[in-house]
């Protein structure tokens, strides 16, 4: 059965101390895996006729009942919607993920199981599973991938940590590890030996992890394997979020904690390993990739940001519900992540963007002075008007960095734009200026204009090239770049008439 439902809206949080600002400029593109989630999985599959679209969100039916691990998987389940920005309804889609993972179950070691199949509303890629048959699969992992045998080889990678019981494994190991970290901390204190006993148990679990995470790579390809599908769509896909690991590096998006690839072996190492199985099970060319079928089930596909989180085009980020945007210099890239709008750019600087509920009699330079900014200079604080709104501005310096505060009213809302800089920087001024210039109300007209991003399907045409067709795509920046990673289409790769290809577009 496949879950349906809404999206979530992300809630502004308001920020204690400003100093916080400094992790934004540290922001890295570490891309996490299947995380500790997935080692709680539970094994099984049911037919293919069982799959089917329902209008209610998951729950836990009479096959899982007083199962303790299912049980704390549901409770689990509201956590994770949250996480990722709810379920993503699309019958369509729907349908076609069942048929995938139908296909699996048919050879899956329990065939009674019931698995659920949520559809996460959120661009980061990312799959895993819970006990109890949930299984979640993010639309960005979806629009990552280019045929049905690379979604069956993701699926069954889950269900390989399912087979191998690798969730109480887990659950057994990092209880270990607990007790061994209160052991040190509580008894032994400072003692150099106990320390580094407890620094191999942690390198140990580690390795654990990764061994786990190819017992399930070689799982998951005999499975698909077996079902049908072509085993070698697991190491293609391996590559393509290799590329995309170095995509994402390169554009400096930060929400990666989200992601799959984390704790596991390096993907040269998983890529070799998974040709290695396919080649046990079959030469080249064996096996079905259903590409057509899931090219149809992806097309419309929703892309990036929902307009509940708001759009970032180039270096400038809109929302078309608050109706509010405001742009980042050159060379600043912005992430809109679940937690708050940041941006980072060259010499460690960094922005940071959220709202507040705050009485309409209360004074911008009263709120700034009210104790929620660390290291604030209060001589500093001055009333101004920005592209007509009431605005305050400050400066403060707390731990190594320099900071400017920009709070605007608009709309009844008031917004910041907390600017970060290290102490030794000389671009405080020029940046926080730019930033806080830029912000603005969107018109009735802009708001109208501004459409989601959606993966589109479309036919090369006669005398079209990766260049040409890459270049309609909207919206994105490095289109090049970005059609050659969703293509899966290596560095010089080309394209003929008639191949069907993604591209992102807001039609």
């Amino acid at each position: 059965m496949i879950s349906r439902g809404g999206t979530s809206s992300r809630s502004s949080r308001p920020l204690n101390h400003v100093a916080r600002l400094a992790a934004a400029a540290g922001l890295s593109a570490l891309f996490a895996g299947c995380q500790a989630l997935s080692g709680l999985s539970t094994s099984g599959g049911i037919k293919e006729s069982a799959f089917r679209p329902s209008e209610t969100p998951v729950t836990v039916d009479s096959v899982s009942r007083n199962d303790r691990l299912a049980e704390l998987a549901r409770a689990q389940h509201p956590r994770i919607l949250a996480t990722y920005g709810g379920e993503y309804s699309d019958p369509k889609l729907e349908r076609m993920v069942a048929k995938v993972v139908g296909s699996l179950t048919t050879v899956s070691g329990n065939p009674g199981q019931t698995y659920r199949i949520t559809i996460l509303n959120s661009p980061n890629v990312n799959a895993f599973a819970l006990p109890g048959g949930y299984l979640y699969i993010t639309r960005g992992l979806l629009a990552l991938a280019n045929d049905s045998a690379e979604l069956a080889a993701v699926v069954a990678h889950e269900m390989g940590h399912v087979t191998a019981n690798h969730g109480l494994q887990r659950q057994q190991k990092e209880a270990e590890e607990v007790i061994a970290t209160r052991v040190v901390t509580d008894v032994l204190g400072n003692n150099q030996n106990a320390n580094v006993a407890l620094l191999r148990g942690k390198l140990r679990m580690a390795q654990f992890s990764r061994n786990q995470e190819l017992e399930a790579d070689a799982i998951g390809i005999r499975t698909s394997g077996q079902a049908g599908f072509d085993p070698y769509a697991a190491g293609r896909f391996l590559q393509s979020m290799s590329a995309y690991t170095d995509f994402r590096s390169v554009s400096g998006a930060t929400d990666a904690s989200l992601d799959f690839l984390a704790s596991h072996p390096n993907a040269p190492q998983r890529i070799d390993l998974a040709q290695r199985h396919a080649r046990q099970i079959g030469a080249a060319g064996q096996g079905s990739r259903d590409r057509d079928s899931f090219l149809a089930g992806i097309d419309g596909l929703l892309y990036g940001d929902t307009p509940e989180e708001g759009f970032v085009r180039g270096n400038t980020f809109l929302h078309p519900r608050l109706g509010v945007s405001f742009s980042v210099p050159p060379g600043f890239v912005i992430d809109n992540s679940a937690a708050a709008v940041t941006a980072t750019g060259p010499g460690d600087l960094a922005v940071r963007f959220d709202g507040v509920a705050l009485a309409s009699r209360t004074k911008l330079p009263d709120y700034i002075r009210s104790g929620w900014v660390a290291g604030l200079d209060p001589s500093s604080v001055r009333a101004v008007t920005i592209n007509g709104n009431e605005a305050a501005t400050a400066r403060a310096a707390a731990d190594g960095w320099k900071f400017d505060i920009t709070v605007v009213r608009a709309g009844g809302q008031v917004y910041r734009l907390l600017t970060a800089a290290p102490l030794g920087s000389d671009r405080l001024d020029a940046v926080a200026q730019t930033v806080g210039g830029s912000f603005k109300i969107l018109s009735a007209r802009e708001k109208a204009s501004l459409k989601p991003l959606r993966v589109r399907v479309v036919t090369v045409k006669p005398g079209q090239t990766v260049g040409s067709i890459a270049a309609t795509m909207v919206g994105v920046d490095r289109k090049l770049e970005l059609f050659r990673v969703l293509n899966a289409l290596a560095p010089g790769a080309s394209v003929s008439a008639g191949d069907k290809v993604k591209i992102i577009t807001d039609s």
